[in-house]
């Protein structure tokens, strides 16, 4: 059975859209019992959590910001078992000297790029 969502690269291609969530967001890592519940995502990883919260919630709560992105969200529901898209997307930024995070959601793929770098 295949996953729900797009699965044809090209359909994907030509209606991707991006929508920017407001706010700066920032890797946290380390147990911070405030972001944990604040956590715009959280990933668990053999070193502990990793927060991804808003810069102003990091700052609040004591947190290192060592990154300051934004969150970029790409608009096309992309099944989990598409082939190509975040390629496509990693390939052109990559082309255009943008880093990249990636997180993928049930219907969404997540990008968290520099802030200064949102534009391009």
């Amino acid at each position: 059975m295949a996953a729900p969502g797009e699965h044809d690269l090209q359909r994907m291609l030509a209606s991707l859209d991006v929508e920017q969530r407001p706010g700066l967001f920032t890797f946290v890592s380390g147990e911070h019992a405030v972001l944990k519940s604040r956590a715009h995502a959280t990933i668990n990883e053999t070193e502990g959590p990793t927060y991804i919260v808003t810069v102003d919630d990091a700052i609040s709560a004591g947190a290192q910001v060592d990154f300051v992105g934004v969150w970029l969200t790409l608009s096309v529901w992309s099944s989990l078992t598409s082939i190509g898209l975040t390629a496509a997307f990693s390939t052109a930024l990559a082309a255009a000297g943008v880093p990249c995070n990636v997180l993928a959601g049930y219907h969404h793929d997540h990008l968290i790029v520099p802030a200064d770098q949102a534009d391009e």
